[in-house]
């Protein structure tokens, strides 16, 4: 077992810092709220001594897509600011029946049953990883250590990501899926088999995986991550409604748009009072598949709908004290002071240019001609600009940009977390060939935080917004 530690994040980065006994009040959590190791495929619960616990899968460094994801952590908060990391509870070498190679331990979900603590993941029996997974069950009697593994749920088809929702009369529900399949079905007392057949979900649009349930004012809700992968931009998570916890399923929409991940997963649950729904970024690494959970607020409609929820993320301070002035000109290499996850999102640890701020992480390369570039980025890289909007109104922004990239790059500008516009990078030929495009976007007055998110392998220079 990981020795157990508390992260403190009051303060930025992946240090573990001591944490009062007990929390006086409930504050906001400052994003991605796991640093100490990668997380994904959050799944969050309440449980009867009043903490929030969350069980999320493990994304191991260095990466190689989602082969290596292992070795279960379990955390919790009695204050959603300051999280204990409970250490390790599984291992794919814990599981007799698990394949020989190990890894594939994806999205797990626990449940809570007659004093023992459920803990269901999925993981393949073969090499053939991908057409022998099952549905592994492990118990405890706490809810964040001494897991065992008793087996798996017998008779499932090979689909993944388990979610089990326990409705208020004790009925436990089985859902779980995967490349456009969803299933639900009924658990037996024993939590460990199905009662009578999985049936289909009916009424999901543009299901891809990532099945959770909870219940809102007596309405069940199935949310689940899509298959969108448009302009740069992936999966997002939808929702369906119904009065039946089999459904069938009423579509609502999305509540969570795409991350700066390559994939989304979460849950939704309340705590003292408040709605919080849970994901995955790749804030922390700049790696699709080096993500990192965090949290946000979320809210109900008077209708039972559910309002789109606000990413948030911890911002850095601006490199010259003050922030940019817009209009005007936005050197790319004027970054926000913060570093890695806060001001910007790097992924490698070193300057890889080391011509301008050489101690972090932004590649920064000199141009011939004089002055700074960013480069070497890739998709899911970013940085932040703070700036101070003069008035409302309609801009045009031009970005500095060279890139040797057969079919050219891209680069997403957001405001507050809010795209508000995109610029095509086209190939110039040449490295340190430069040309200017530019797009229009509506800005309103007053302090604002930029975020470009880079496509593959460009040059940018810098930017300019002039008033329309």
């Amino acid at each position: 077992m990981s020795k157990r530690c508390i992260l403190s994040l009051a303060f930025a980065g992946a240090s573990l810092a001591a944490s009062s006994a007990a929390a006086q009040t409930v504050g906001d959590p400052q994003n991605p709220i796991f640093r100490n190791i990668y997380t994904a495929d959050p799944s969050a619960h309440v449980w009867a001594d009043g903490r929030l616990y969350v069980y999320p899968s493990h994304d191991i460094a260095p990466p190689r897509g989602a082969d290596l994801m292992d070795q279960y952590h379990v955390y919790s908060t009695n204050d959603m600011v300051n999280w204990v990391d409970h250490g390790e509870i599984l291992r794919a070498s814990n599981v007799p029946w698990g394949r020989s190679e190990g890894g594939f331990m994806w999205a797990p979900d626990v449940a809570y049953k007659n004093g023992i603590y459920y803990f269901y993941f999925p993981h393949p029996s073969g090499t053939e990883w991908n057409t022998t997974w099952k549905i592994g069950v492990a118990t405890s009697t706490q809810p964040a250590a001494n897991f065992t593994v008793q087996g798996y749920i017998p008779g499932l088809e090979s689909l993944i990501d388990p979610a089990v929702f326990v409705d208020d009369d004790g009925q436990a529900y089985l859902y779980y899926g995967g490349g456009g399949v969803a299933k639900g079905g009924k658990l037996k007392a024993n939590m460990m088999e199905i009662d009578g057949q999985m049936q289909n979900m009916q009424g999901l649009v543009d299901f891809h995986e990532a099945s959770w349930v909870h219940k809102h004012n007596g309405l069940y809700y199935l949310s689940y991550s899509d298959n969108y992968d448009q302009n740069g931009e992936h999966n997002r998570m939808r929702y369906a409604t119904s009065t039946s916890p089999l459904g069938p399923w009423t579509y609502r929409g999305i509540y969570i748009n795409s991350t700066d991940s390559y994939t989304n997963h979460g849950s939704i649950v309340q705590y003292k009072g408040q709605w919080y729904a849970f994901y995955h970024t790749s804030m922390l690494s700049g790696n699709d598949w080096l993500r990192s959970v965090s949290v946000d607020k979320l809210y109900y409609n008077s209708d039972g709908t559910i309002q789109l929820v606000k990413q948030t993320k911890q911002h850095g301070t601006p490199h010259f004290g003050t922030p940019l002035a817009i209009p005007g000109l936005i050197q790319a290499e004027d970054y926000d002071n913060g570093g890695q996850s806060i001001s910007y999102s790097d992924g490698s640890p070193q300057n890889e240019g080391g011509a301008y701020r050489p101690s972090e992480g932004v590649d920064v390369g000199a141009i011939p001609s004089g002055g700074f570039h960013v480069g070497w980025v890739s998709s899911s890289e970013w940085a932040e600009y703070t700036v101070n909007v003069a008035t409302s109104g309609n801009y045009t922004v031009a970005a500095r940009v060279a890139t040797q990239t057969a079919n050219g790059s891209s680069l997403k500008i957001l405001f507050d977390g809010q795209k508000v516009g995109t610029l095509a990078v086209p190939n110039t030929g040449e490295w340190q060939t430069y040309t200017t495009v530019s797009t229009q976007v509506s800005l309103t007055a007053g302090k604002h935080v930029i975020q470009l998110r880079f496509g593959d392998a460009f040059n940018l220079d810098h930017l300019t917004f002039m008033k329309q």
